[in-house]
């Protein structure tokens, strides 16, 4: 229940709950002071009944029928406990006898002069009585009830119609009151709706976004300005993760861009040396090849990081018309010479398919998700490469295999950089995992998105690109792609100087040679 209903009831049971105490209250006193009028009547129609018995005698003319009575008035006169006669007044102020069944319950009234209520039944109802004592007889006078019970009636009918209108009145008035009084909580509410909705990857995201009532005099101004306080909060924590990140994509940037030099120079020495074997002893030869590959490896990710590190600027794109047609053709061919072992389809349609993006960056995706296919999966899987239209105007390019499928738990995860369901850095266990990130953030520099599904006996990863426009669209999207957190990116370049393990693939601006791009792989658990 919305607490808009609850003090709408609040107040509806307050209002129910006062008209009840006044509508009962007044009732009660309305039968009572009308109940001591009667019973004042009474002592005046006894007083006239004692004086006109006493004046005549019992056995004068109006025995019974006393005069100056109000109609209505019941007289009873008793001898020796029973009743010798009892007549009731009608309107006409004629006596009308009554009958024995009547007068019997009044023979035994107590003789104590104060008023007592006797039901007399049939049409007399209830009855105000007293006895008094007249010679050697008793006189039983009564009032009847039934005027007081009337108003009585009356009255709870006046206050049921009242009450009814009170609450619908107090429920009109209640809910437009609420309402006005809770306008404040709704836009408190409406705000925080709205930055809960929006993605908070930048700071500037919240500019602008604050919360109009923060007037500290009221309950709801002070959670307004709490919550004014708690976005500002937000948006310097945020200021200063940019200003983190932005140091750390510079740091990888700069590091990897310092890193190629004297990787090219030890690769260049060793390659010489490795050359000049017939001088050398084996083992050193073996020791300078051994040198060589290492570095080899190490540039192809000191290239990645450096890759990397330019998408989340916003450069290494270039927009172009690409034939996406052929780049497949091309990725395949080269897959089928490094893995001849790996049954590769293609499934494209019969026209060429154009799209906007980055011919080189483009091949490299497709080069990364089919050598990801057959690098994690026996020999023998089959892989096939498509192309089709997508339901927006995009294109969608598919990799799928047969091969034994994905971890579930390691899916949310896998385009992570550095994502690895191992700690392991043999080459035979697993890689850096830069590969699936590369494909990440190039495909949404080109404004699209990249998606996996995965189930024992089938894998399918999806890009999509844009229809043609993806220029646009990428330019945003290129500047906040994957971007690393301080710790993930300083562990990274850390392991790319110091500890010589598993690199990542050739990366490098406008690299074709599948062979040479299949150490660019995220670990996928189960696909070996």
């Amino acid at each position: 229940m919305t607490l808009r209903r609850r003090l709408v009831l609040s107040i509806v049971a307050l209002v129910v709950a006062v008209s009840a105490v006044i509508g009962g209250g007044s009732i009660v006193a309305l039968f009572s002071i009308q109940r001591s009028a009667i019973d004042e009547q009474l002592q005046y129609a006894t007083n006239r009944a004692q004086r006109s018995v006493e004046q005549q005698g019992p056995n004068g003319p109006e025995f019974g029928r006393p005069s100056a009575q109000s109609a209505g008035t019941l007289t009873v006169y008793v001898l020796d406990g029973n009743a010798v006669v009892g007549s009731l007044l009608d309107n006409s102020g004629q006596a009308e006898r009554l009958s024995s069944a009547v007068v019997r319950p009044l023979s035994g009234l107590a003789v104590d002069g104060a008023p007592h209520t006797v039901d007399l039944g049939s049409d007399l109802g209830r009855y105000r009585v007293t006895a008094a004592n007249v010679g050697p007889a008793v006189l039983v006078v009564g009032l009847p009830l039934a005027p007081v019970y009337e108003s009585v009636w009356k009255l709870l009918g006046v206050v049921l119609v009242v009450t009814v209108l009170a609450l619908l009145v107090a429920s009109a008035v209640a809910t437009a009151a609420v309402r006005r009084a809770l306008r404040p909580l709704d836009r408190v509410a409406e705000t925080a709706s709205t930055v809960a909705r929006m993605p908070l990857d930048r700071s500037d995201a919240l500019d602008g976004v604050r919360v109009p009532d923060a007037d500290p005099a009221t309950e709801v101004g002070r959670v307004g300005t709490a919550f004014n306080r708690m976005l500002g909060h937000i948006g310097n924590a945020m200021q200063a993760r940019e200003r983190s990140e932005q140091k750390v994509r510079q740091f990888v940037a700069d590091a990897s861009h310092e890193l190629r030099t004297p990787l090219a120079s030890i690769r260049g020495y060793a390659e010489l040396t490795r050359r000049m074997g017939a001088d050398l002893p084996p083992d050193v030869v073996y020791a300078m090849s051994r040198v060589e590959s290492e570095s080899v490896r190490m540039t192809s990710m000191v290239e990645d990081l450096l890759l990397l590190a330019r998408l989340d600027e916003g450069r290494e794109i270039q927009f172009a018309d690409v034939d996406l047609t052929g780049l497949v053709l091309d990725a395949v061919n080269d897959a089928h010479a490094a893995s001849p072992d790996h049954p590769i389809e293609v499934d494209l349609p019969s026209e060429p398919v154009e799209v906007v993006g980055d011919a080189a960056r483009l091949h490299q995706v497709i080069v990364n998700l089919v050598t990801n296919a057959r690098t994690h999966t026996p020999d023998g899987t089959r892989i096939t490469v498509g192309i089709a239209a997508a339901p927006d105007g995009g294109v969608d390019l598919t990799v799928r295999d047969d091969g034994q499928g994905i971890d579930p738990g390691f899916l949310p995860k896998l385009f992570e950089r550095f994502a690895r369901a191992d700690s392991s850095r043999s080459r035979t266990a697993g890689s850096t995992g830069l590969g699936l990130a590369i494909v990440d953030a190039v495909v949404q520099a080109h404004g699209g998105r990249v998606s996996v599904a995965s189930e024992p006996g089938e894998t399918v990863f999806t890009v999509h690109l844009p229809e043609r426009g993806g220029e646009t669209a990428g330019a945003g999207a290129g500047a906040g792609a994957g971007v690393a957190d301080a710790g993930t990116a300083g562990a990274a370049v850390d392991s790319a100087t110091s500890d010589g393990s598993d690199s990542a693939a050739s990366g490098a601006p406008g690299a074709s040679d599948a062979s040479g791009a299949s150490d660019a792989w995220a670990e996928v658990p189960g696909r070996s």
